[in-house]
């Protein structure tokens, strides 16, 4: 437990610490970026942006899950910190689940609060708005998962930040159609999906992040 609460620690001040490229609040701000764009793009159509508004948050929310991808892996494998957990005799397997956790403390929670104001702008009513919240629940910790696991796949590669961007994008989109289709009638189905495909990306994440950092160590 000790050794949890050190690693959690170490990075969630790594991934909020305000001098790390904006820290948590960059992901936040483009979030909210998106949201007051949007209006202007499509007009003042209340009807149109309350129908499509959910949907643009659930785009949003994943094109802020990527901005940090850089930041995940890439940075301890270059100063020779798995080599060292490695020594002590922690497995790459755990520091990968650890990192999943303050990644998603890191940008999750802060995302939910920011849809808040997300949805006042596209004229979200109480009840869509409800659902935005239960399914960025429900679906936040897969993307974290996912981005954590391509981080490490990608780290040590040349424009593997880019690259890593460009896979999370696609891999991404199962949370995206559930996450989006919960707005719906009947969305509780949706919501189920979305916390499905993210217990699967939490479940496959470490091994998958694990075995690909070993491989760069190699």
């Amino acid at each position: 437990m000790r050794l949890f609460a050190a690693l959690l620690r170490r990075d969630l001040s790594r991934l909020l610490g305000s001098g790390q490229g904006g820290g948590a609040m960059l992901p936040i701000l483009f979030f909210l970026a998106v949201a007051m764009i949007y209006p202007f793009a499509v007009g003042p159509d209340a009807p149109l942006l309350a129908r499509t508004g959910g949907g643009v948050i659930w785009i949003a929310a994943l094109l802020a899950a990527i901005l940090p991808l850089d930041r995940l892996i890439e940075p301890d494998l270059e100063r020779g910190m798995f080599d060292q957990w490695a020594l002590r005799g922690i497995s790459e397997e755990w520091v990968i689940a650890v990192r999943v956790l303050s990644h998603w403390l890191s940008f999750g929670p802060p995302l939910m609060l920011a849809a808040l104001p997300a949805g006042a702008l596209l004229g979200l009513d109480g009840e869509a708005l409800l659902r935005v919240e239960l399914g960025l629940l429900a679906g936040t910790p897969g993307l974290a998962a996912l981005g954590v696991a391509v981080a490490a796949i990608t780290a040590g590669l040349r424009g593997g930040a880019a690259l890593a961007g460009l896979l999370v994008i696609p891999l991404g989109v199962p949370l995206l159609i559930f996450g989006a289709g919960s707005l719906s009638t009947g969305g509780q189905s949706g919501i189920a999906l979305t916390g499905a495909v993210s217990l699967v990306l939490l479940a496959v994440a470490p091994f998958a992040g694990g075995a690909a950092v070993r491989a760069s160590r190699d």
